[in-house]
């Protein structure tokens, strides 16, 4: 890595569907429903925690204790 690389730390609903290969429309209804992780909100903006979407595909992230259906 150079110098400058950057981390990204949080990604838009768009980078993180892609990053559980899925539509935008269907993350967003996953979050909607309590599957995902609500956004946190910078400014104006959302965004979802890459270590937190990775945690989720490594299976490592907590469940929510709340049943829901898809």
């Amino acid at each position: 890595m150079g110098r400058h690389d950057l981390r990204i730390l949080y990604a838009t609903d768009r980078t993180a569907a892609k990053l559980l290969d899925m539509k935008p429309a269907e993350f967003r209804d996953l979050v909607e429903v309590g599957a995902l992780p609500a956004p946190l909100k910078i400014g104006t903006f959302e965004r979802w925690s890459i270590e937190e979407i990775n945690a989720i595909v490594q299976g490592t992230k907590p469940k929510p204790t709340e049943e829901f259906e898809l």
